[in-house]
């Protein structure tokens, strides 16, 4: 059985930008780092779907 590999955020974090600025693709991400094109893709899919909720924290906030 293989072990799964646990990422740093600050690693996380360095793929989703460079896949969010769109210079490159996620299989050419990939290729320069040990991670599977699919997981690029994850990861960047979390980012943008977990934006919403950044921008709706802030908005209740803004209203007290």
């Amino acid at each position: 059985m293989t072990k799964r590999r646990n990422f740093l955020d600050k690693f996380k974090a360095a793929v989703v930008l460079e896949a969010l600025r769109g210079d490159k693709t996620e299989q050419e991400i990939a290729a320069n780092r040990p991670l599977h094109p699919t997981q690029v893709s994850t990861w960047k899919q979390q980012v943008i779907e977990g934006m919403a909720k950044v921008f709706l924290d802030w908005f209740k906030k803004a209203d007290n």
